[in-house]
């Protein structure tokens, strides 16, 4: 190299550190490439689902058939979720130029109480097994989303998820989550007889076709229960409520109860009847004049609305993207948040009525932003008292004073059914050293395995009609409980309710509530008009990704694919929403590329630093470019993520 190359190599690294102090971003190349599309996009976790959307789209569906489609497709896929699970969506309708929210989340069965788990000397509800099993949500979500904004019959939306239960090429992400959990298949004999084929009870191999016969016959029960329908003259919409009814009061409800309490489960036919889907008004918040919209507190997304209005008052582009000035802003405003909604987010539903106005007021966010300690992380954060931002006294002073974040409780044996010997709890991931790297393990099992992040799919869905769908489908995991000659696995939600009063008086359990949930889909509109659609999976950590994409997009100008694959911090601060809730203050999950000195500038802080390969999880995302009349997707590069347009 000549002495002027090198000058001129030493000057471009210098403008290019300035510029990334600064918060500027060039064009780099992204792993994968930015997805346009003027007619349609369909993205979501699987290559396969993204391909049942498209085909929707092909048949002239709109956005919310294609979601629907994908929902299901990904559900017959089994590793992050199945039918037995729950779904979350938020839906613009541009008919009404309104966002709707659908809440498909499954209620605590009949018999599950606090005294219930306590007889069986447990802090909380297992993590697995029968006993972890609210009612089914996502076949009503799917058909009530279908029926009240959709185009096309039931038949048409659930033709592919049909024929992939018939047969479809199981993916390794399948394969290795089965055999990682397949102690537990092995113990519920319908778990065992589909998900393990194989000889000597084995998952079937990558490639390999997995036949799901009994599940097959379900959805086809509900195609059938639609035909009828329209042939005695009942309207579309009212056919599909048909197959609705013969799922939750029907034949179909009948198998499932009786294949929960085979194996120890507490359903009852009148939980199944008695369950619906709602649809909401969601809450919502501006910042900097972009509408956010996010479910209500039973999700924990207002979570991330609260930590919106903390960061707006500060100048986060000034500090340099991924500074160590800017990690301790989003750290500090997150634990603000995050205390909150472990402690007064639960079921709107049941009293006592949730303190959400005061929650998302700007005066409150403005106090809570007052209490940071700009030199070091408080891994005492406490919840505020928000009660005052609308005009009321708090009720529960007492349980705020003596309110820690301290050492998690024992949760007690795992139960998978009331005969079977308990099995202890693994420790707490993310206890790996920090260097090398090396002794860290991959990203992709992290999000697959660990509680805290694992666990979901996202479904992003926009039409040229306009109508935008943001999706966060869940539950029935590997390794789930099938139940009966259903096909379907069962939800393990119920692990997300608390049982002490004293820990969040809002999300205690009680037969027939929603559990407060990590599910959180987005839409942001701009001028009254969708700008951005976007959800992840990953448990605890999705508004903290969430809240990172939306900041990357606004405040630092990357595109949605640059902001789906951006490397983000996580952090466990915050109570764990699964297994025993553990907290772990200062733990800092960050990007093995950060710097050394800003590494060295968070350690000072008091932070606990874990390095990984990909920190941004698997979010999927939809920009709205009203410049050009067209679409923009981003579709992660953390895992199996796809995503297909025209």
């Amino acid at each position: 190299m000549t002495q002027s190359e090198g000058r001129f190599l030493r000057v471009a690294l210098a403008v290019a550190a300035v510029a990334g102090a600064l918060g500027v971003r060039s064009r780099a190349a992204t792993n994968k490439p930015p997805l346009h599309a003027k007619k349609w996009l369909a993205i979501t976790g699987k290559p396969l689902g993204a391909t049942a959307g498209a085909m929707i789209f092909q048949k002239g569906g709109n956005a919310v058939d294609a979601a629907a489609a994908m929902i299901a497709a990904t559900c017959t896929m089994w590793d992050t979720l199945s039918w037995g699970g729950e779904t979350q969506a938020l839906i613009y309708n541009p008919k009404t130029g309104k966002v709707v929210g659908i809440n498909a989340l499954g209620v605590a069965p009949t018999g599950a109480t606090p005294e219930f788990f306590r007889s069986k000397g447990m802090a909380y509800p297992p993590e697995y097994g029968p006993l972890a099993a609210v009612t089914p949500g996502t076949p009503g979500g799917i058909m009530v989303m279908v029926a009240e904004y959709g185009k096309l019959s039931l038949a048409d939306v659930l033709a592919p998820a049909i024929d992939m239960a018939d047969g479809y090429p199981v993916e390794q992400q399948h394969v290795s989550t089965a055999l990682r959990r397949r102690d537990w298949l092995l113990k519920w004999p319908e778990s065992r007889r589909v998900l393990l084929p194989s000889p000597g009870d084995q998952p079937p191999r990558a490639g390999e076709i997995l036949r799901q016969p009994d599940l097959a016959a379900t959805l086809r029960k509900l195609v059938d229960a639609e035909k009828q329908a329209l042939a005695s003259g009942k309207s579309r919409k009212d056919a599909i409520l048909a197959a609705y009814d013969r799922f939750y009061r029907g034949d179909i409800a009948r198998e499932f109860v009786r294949g929960s309490g085979e194996v120890g489960g507490l359903h009852t036919l009148e939980d199944l009847a008695n369950w619906k889907v709602r649809i909401e008004e969601p809450v919502k918040t501006t910042y900097k004049g972009i509408d956010v919209y996010k479910l209500d507190v039973w999700t924990q997304g207002p979570a991330m609305l609260q930590a919106l209005n903390i960061l707006e008052g500060i100048d986060l582009k000034s500090m340099g993207y991924n500074s160590a000035r800017y990690i301790h802003a989003l750290y500090q405003a997150m634990s603000l948040a995050f205390a909150d909604r472990d402690f007064y987010y639960g079921d709107p539903y049941f009293p006592p009525a949730e303190p959400t106005k005061g929650l998302l007021s700007k005066d409150y966010a403005k106090q809570r932003a007052a209490t940071i300690d700009w030199a070091k992380n408080d891994p005492n954060v406490k919840p505020g008292d928000p009660y005052p931002f609308q005009g009321e006294k708090n009720p529960y002073s007492d349980f705020l004073e003596r309110w820690t974040n301290g050492a998690p409780k024992p949760r007690g044996p795992q139960v998978t059914n009331q005969d079977a010997p308990s099995a202890a709890l693994r420790p707490h991931p993310l206890t790996f050293e920090e260097n090398p790297l090396s002794s860290s393990p991959s990203s992709a099992d992290l999000f697959s395995s660990d509680p805290f992040f694992a666990g979901t799919t996202s479904v992003e869905a926009a039409d040229a009609e306009g109508w935008v769908v943001s999706v966060t489908p869940s539950g029935g995991w590997l390794p789930a409980v099938i139940a009966g000659k259903t096909g379907i696995g069962m939800s393990q939600r119920l692990q997300s309710f608390v049982i002490d009063r004293a820990e969040n008086p809002f999300n205690v359990l009680e037969p027939g509530k929603h559990p407060r949930v990590t599910l959180t889909p987005t839409l942001a509109l701009k001028d009254g008009k969708p700008y951005l659609c976007f959800s992840v999976q990953g448990g605890d950590s999705q508004d903290q990704n969430l809240l990172q994409f939306f900041l990357n997009v606004v405040e630092f100008g990357m595109t949605v694919q640059e902001a789906t694959e951006a490397a983000n911090i996580n952090s466990t601060q915050m109570r764990s929403s699964f297994g025993a809730h553990e907290s772990r203050p200062g733990a800092l999950m960050i990007h093995a590329s950060l710097p050394a000195w800003v590494r060295g500038e968070l350690t000072k802080m008091g932070y606990r630093l874990e390095p990984h390969a990909k920190t941004s999880g698997p979010i999927n995302a939809i920009y709205l470019d009203r410049e050009h009349g067209t679409m923009w997707g981003g579709s992660s590069d953390h895992g199996e993520d796809y995503g297909i347009g025209w």
